[in-house]
C-alpha cells in the first residue's frame, strides 16, 4: 500500500478513537489504511511532554515537518532554459507542455509554466513579455463563466430527499463558514433544520482540510446525529467526501449563488451577527467563545417550536 500522510480530518477520527481505548487495527479499518501507517503517525506526531496524541498539535507537527523537509522545484534549470527557449520563440505554455508530453518528457503543466512566469516577472525577468496577450498577462478576468464551487461529483440539492423539506425527521443539517474582517479566520457553522440547534466551529484558515476536520468534529461529538449536510459551494467544503466515507452522511450543494436554498443556515448565520459582527477580526476568537454564542443562541426560544428553545426541541429525540 502507499504511503500517504494522513489528512487533518483522519487525526481527529484517530484521536478520537485512540481516547475510546481503540486499538491500531481497528482505527487502521475504519481509516482504511495500514496498521503501520497508524502506528507510524502516532509515534511521530505525540505529543511532546505527555505522550498523548492529540489531532490538532500532531497536524501542527506534521506540517512544520513538511515545510522543513520541501524539496527545491523538481524541474532542473537546464529544464527551464529550454522552457524560456521555446517562450522566446512564441510558444505558449501549453503548447510547450503539450509538446513535453508529446516527447514522452517528464510532465508538465500549463499553470506550473505560468506560475514560473510569474515568479521570474517579480524577480525583474522579461518571458512574460513573449507571451502572446501580454497586455492582459496576470490581470483578473473580470466577466468570465462562474467557477465557484465547480467540483465533479458533488449531489446537487435537487437529488435531496423530499423528508428533509418537511423537517419532520431529525438528522439534516445545513452548513456555511462565516468569515471575520481578515478574511482567514473563519467559522463553520451548522444548523439543524428541524430545530435549529446550531454548532459553531472556529476555523484558522478557509481551507477544504480545517472545514473537513471541523466537520468531523462535530459529527463525533453528538454521536454521529447527522444523516445528510447540504452545504454552500465554496471550496472550502472540496474535501466531504472525506467524512461522507467515515462517517456514512451524505452531502448535498446548493446551487451557487442561491443562498436562499439553505435559508436556515443564512437566517442563523444573521443571528450569529449579533456576536460576530461584519468588520470584526476573528483571529482571537476562541473555541470557548463559539461554544458560548451557540448556547446562547441553542438556548433562546423560537416561534417556529412553540417557543421551545433548540436546544430543547434536539434532546427531544
Amino acid at each position: 500500500m502507499e504511503y500517504r500522510q494522513l489528512t487533518q480530518d483522519e487525526r481527529y477520527v484517530m484521536a478520537y478513537m485512540l481516547r475510546q481505548g481503540n486499538s491500531l487495527r481497528r482505527i487502521a479499518l475504519a481509516l482504511d489504511r495500514s496498521a503501520s501507517t497508524i502506528s507510524r503517525e502516532r509515534q511521530r506526531n505525540m505529543t511532546r511532554h505527555d505522550g498523548a496524541y492529540r489531532a490538532e498539535r500532531a497536524h501542527q507537527y506534521a506540517i512544520a515537518r513538511r515545510r522543513r523537509t520541501r524539496k527545491k522545484s523538481q524541474y532542473s534549470e537546464r529544464e527551464w532554459r529550454e522552457v524560456a527557449r521555446q517562450l522566446q520563440r512564441k510558444w505558449s505554455p501549453a503548447q510547450i507542455a503539450g509538446r513535453r508530453r508529446h516527447l514522452g518528457r517528464p510532465s508538465m503543466s500549463k499553470e506550473t509554466i505560468y506560475r514560473h512566469i510569474r515568479r521570474e516577472r517579480r524577480a525583474g525577468g522579461q518571458l512574460w513579455r513573449h507571451l502572446r496577450i501580454v497586455s492582459k498577462f496576470g490581470r483578473k478576468r473580470r466577466g468570465s463563466p462562474a467557477t465557484r464551487g465547480r467540483l465533479i461529483g458533488k449531489r446537487h440539492i435537487s437529488e435531496r430527499p423530499k423528508c428533509v423539506e418537511q423537517r419532520r425527521q431529525q438528522g439534516h443539517w445545513e452548513g456555511d463558514t462565516v468569515m471575520g474582517a481578515d478574511l482567514r479566520h473563519c467559522v463553520l457553522t451548522l444548523v439543524e433544520r428541524a430545530t435549529g440547534y446550531l454548532v459553531i466551529k472556529k476555523l484558522s484558515a478557509r481551507n477544504k482540510e480545517q472545514a473537513a476536520a471541523a466537520m468531523a468534529r462535530s459529527i463525533i461529538g453528538l454521536r454521529g446525529r447527522f444523516k445528510t449536510i447540504t452545504l454552500d459551494n465554496g471550496t472550502e467544503f472540496h474535501d466531504y467526501e472525506h467524512v461522507e466515507k467515515h462517517f456514512k452522511v451524505k452531502f448535498y450543494f446548493a446551487t451557487p449563488y442561491h443562498s436562499w436554498e439553505r435559508g436556515t443556515n443564512e437566517n442563523t448565520n444573521g443571528l450569529i451577527r449579533q456576536y460576530l459582527p461584519k468588520g470584526m477580526c476573528f483571529k482571537n476568537l476562541t473555541q470557548n467563545d463559539c461554544d458560548h454564542i451557540a448556547a446562547e443562541l441553542n438556548d433562546r426560544p423560537r416561534e417556529r417550536l412553540g417557543f421551545r428553545t433548540p436546544r430543547e426541541a434536539f434532546s427531544r429525540y
